[in-house]
């Protein structure tokens, strides 16, 4: 059945799973089949509701409208096309779940979640139309088999299948072999086969909690020198130790990007920018906030799901509030020990919202400025306003490529080397389990920027 991906154009559309509206400019995605008078008829699905074991997708170049989307939204079909599997494994392994499920209510067996949210359970594959969700190999009948067992969207529970060894214990590790459905069943040599695998968690978790109190204290002992080195003539506010989620120095690519006054604007495209506020190609930016002092030291962060919380659905300057109450006071002591404030934010519908452009500005450097006012400290701004892919193009300075930095560093830092031992990003798109992309980490990993969630920056 043929397939579409596109933005909503309004919100009078529905979703054909969970029935909900559809919000206008989302990403969906329809299912075009022949109405009763031969005439295209399209159903219209949230992605995470795109029904995927009934509709099997072989590849992304199978979905009409997809090079017209943005680079995340095409990641995700193609995270969705991962899930689409043969449709007739997929019964199969329905039909031995539920029979399984049976088996175990009817047993007194109870089946736990593991600290992934998804439940364990152990068996003997009762055929060989199972396979493997890790290396796709078939699992032989009579195998022994983990499952993990998830609910999706509609609420039914589905079982990813995996060989004993190839089950990912660093993303769903297990606590004991209690907390395994089906454990007293087995023999007792897969028994002592699965006590294995759950040491192999415990020694995993240990591992990383290991390795995160190493960084904790590196980071630690790098702010409190920087500190120390910062303010020997004056008290200060010492800042918290951090854990850093990932370390990200490393040999960066320069960016060859060319500036003249020429080349900066008073209006971006058709709109016009509120004072202060300036264009250059695809960038609207705040270049010289008052009190702003060019430094090697760069304190850089995200702005929406970082510093506040906003929604693409609502457009108004004062549409946003503090992601968290210690923002102002963390900002405060970055600057009171010489950083340069950065914010670094992605914002595509500048550029997609072609009859309401200047709408999009104005509600974008709204709050950004407001932001700058309730926090009480100089600010400068980048604003990537391109399109992941514009004319087959990737923008240059769009989030997680390295412009929107590069420029910063070349051309409105006063041409002051930047230490990057002391410099950092903080950013919410970090690829985890829930984010709605990886940018911010990526774009991290593309300048050489050590980088931290806010979780850990501000609540740590």
């Amino acid at each position: 059945m043929p397939i579409v991906a596109e933005y909503a154009k309004s919100n009078r559309s529905s979703c054909k799973a969970c029935s909900k509206s559809i919000a206008s400019k989302t990403l969906r995605l329809g299912l075009i089949s022949k109405g009763p008078g031969g005439f295209d008829m399209t159903r219209w699905h949230h992605l995470n509701c795109f029904p995927t074991e009934s509709e099997s997708i072989a590849s992304v170049d199978d979905i009409k409208g997809v090079s017209a989307l943005e680079k995340d939204d095409q990641d995700a079909l193609a995270k969705l096309v991962e899930q689409c599997g043969d449709p007739a494994k997929e019964v199969d392994e329905k039909v031995e779940e539920i029979e399984h499920l049976a088996t175990d209510d009817l047993s007194g067996e109870k089946i736990k979640e593991t600290k992934g949210s998804s439940k364990v359970i152990a068996e003997y594959a009762k055929s060989s139309r199972s396979s493997c969700k890790k290396c796709s190999q078939t699992i032989a009948a009579k195998e022994l088999r983990l499952g993990l067992v998830t609910r999706d969207s509609r609420e039914f529970d589905m079982t990813k299948w995996h060989h004993r060894g190839c089950f990912p214990v660093e993303s769903d590790p297990i606590d004991s072999v209690e907390d395994i459905g089906g454990f007293s069943s087995l023999q007792s040599g897969d028994q002592d086969a699965l006590k294995e695998l759950v040491q192999q968690c415990e020694n995993k978790t240990l591992l990383t909690e290991e390795t995160n109190k190493r960084k904790h204290s590196q980071v630690g002992e790098m702010v409190e020198k920087d500190e120390v080195h910062t303010n020997t003539s004056q008290p200060t506010t010492r800042k918290p130790k951090m854990n850093t989620s990932e370390s990200t120095s490393q040999v960066v690519a320069e960016v060859e990007i060319s500036l003249s006054a020429s080349d900066v604007k008073e209006k971006y495209r058709d709109a016009s920018l509120l004072p202060k506020w300036k264009a250059f190609e695809t960038v609207i930016f705040l270049e010289r906030d008052d009190g702003l002092n060019d430094s090697e030291k760069i304190a850089a962060f995200d702005f929406d799901g970082c510093l506040t919380k906003t929604s693409v659905k609502i457009v108004g300057a004062d549409a946003w509030s503090l992601m968290y109450p210690s923002i102002p006071e963390k900002l405060q002591s970055l600057h009171s020990q010489g950083y340069k404030l950065v914010i670094f934010t992605n914002e595509s519908n500048i550029d997609r919202w072609k009859n309401k452009r200047q709408a999009a500005v104005d509600s974008k450097i709204g709050r950004l400025n407001s932001f700058i006012k309730r926090v009480e400290v100089p600010v400068q701004v980048f604003i990537a306003c391109g399109v992941a892919s514009s004319g087959g193009k990737d923008d240059l300075y769009r989030k997680p490529k390295a412009g929107m930095w590069q420029l910063m560093k070349k051309h409105f830092n006063s041409g002051i080397e930047i230490d990057m031992d002391k410099s950092f990003y903080v950013g919410d798109a970090a690829g985890r389990k829930g984010d709605h992309s990886d940018a911010d980490i990526k774009f991290a990993q593309a300048n050489g920027l050590k980088f931290y969630t806010p979780e850990e920056y501000f609540i740590s």
